[in-house]
């Protein structure tokens, strides 16, 4: 590492998420620099580096990860590019927080999963942010605390404003719902086991080609039922919520209750207009605890194997959404490096 212990990153893909998290490590968290930027674009990383004192711009990733400066690895590039970026941060052994999906399905998930496997220790933490909001947080202590009894159903909610001209219905299990995926198993530590999609009739605003809204029902292996309503383009704003139905009570998480004001006769608050202002906080927890992990020479959060959970339940979810049938998740064992 550099002097003083700051960890140099280099950050792979500079879109909107790549970019935003190259501002969070110069300007947000701490212990770490941005040494390098990557993208195939090279105007774009040119333009994205240029503002960071001491960082570089590349167009290869191999380049970047072999640059001395470089500690550990951001990926946010598209899905797609995954795989390569986290083979060749293996090939230097540098720690990853890679966004999700760790990878665009099951097969090439396990290919990471064998070669991190290889090593002998874990590498990769996924970028499942929800985990490190508050609200989310505290709802997962309680229920680790037992207070409320074993969890039976839970409700979630997932609601856009809109989506991007580009987005298609597979996109709705792989790009929204995945969210809720990983924050079914972390929260009940259950394995999902099977996938059901049904389908309302479509809203006016629905997007050309999509379903929208649909509700996708999660059966875990220990029996409690999940419920996700995901809407698209709702138009109103864009909403996160979850709630547990347990034995002896109920807690609910995303509804907002920040600052109300009253006036003309109304009272009322705001609704975040995206992701990246309601999991502002979470993105930026999220960073700061695989920074302060990556310094102590650790790695913890989600690793490589809820990344290929949430891949293989995500497969079933587009049979599902596709067929209109019950669709059984289909899940390898699960090797010793991924049982703590």
């Amino acid at each position: 590492m550099a002097q003083h212990g700051t960890l140099g990153v280099a950050v792979v893909g500079t879109g909107r998420m790549g970019a935003d998290h190259v501002r969070r490590i110069d300007r947000v968290i701490s212990g770490a620099r941005v040494a390098a930027v990557v993208d195939v674009d090279a105007e774009r990383a040119r333009a994205v580096a240029g503002p960071v004192e001491g960082c570089a711009a590349y167009t290869d990733p191999a380049a970047a990860l072999a640059a001395p400066e470089v500690d550990a690895v951001l990926v946010a590039s598209p899905g797609s590019a995954h795989e390569a970026a986290l083979l060749e941060a293996f090939r230097h052994d540098l720690p990853v927080l890679c966004e999700k999906p760790l990878t665009p399905d099951a097969a090439s998930a396990l290919r990471v999963l064998e070669a991190e496997q290889r090593l002998g220790h874990r590498r990769v933490q996924v970028g499942f942010m929800r985990r490190w909001d508050p609200e989310f947080t505290r709802l997962k202590a309680l229920l680790d605390g037992g207070e409320l009894g074993r969890p039976l159903l839970l409700h979630c909610r997932h609601r856009n404003a809109s989506v991007p001209s580009f987005f298609t219905e597979p996109m709705l299990i792989n790009d929204s719902v995945v969210h809720e995926m990983d924050q079914t198993r972390w929260l009940l530590e259950q394995e999902i086991s099977a996938v059901t999609v049904l389908r309302p009739r479509p809203g006016r605003d629905a997007p050309p080609g999509i379903g929208d809204p649909q509700l996708v029902i999660f059966e875990t292996e220990g029996g409690v039922l999940v419920d996700v309503e995901i809407f698209a383009r709702c138009r109103f704003g864009y909403q996160v919520q979850a709630e547990a139905v347990c034995e002896r009570g109920t807690a609910r998480v995303g509804d907002a209750h920040g600052m109300l004001v009253n006036r003309d006769g109304r009272w009322g608050g705001e609704i975040a207009p995206d992701f990246t202002v309601r999991f502002a906080t979470a993105f930026d927890r999220q960073v700061q605890a695989w920074v302060d992990a990556c310094r102590r020479g650790t790695v913890t959060g989600p690793s490589a194997w809820d990344g290929y959970a949430a891949a293989a339940v995500c497969e079933a979810g587009v049979r599902a959404q596709a067929t209109g049938e019950r669709v059984a998740v289909e899940l390898a064992a699960r090797p010793a490096l991924y049982q703590d």
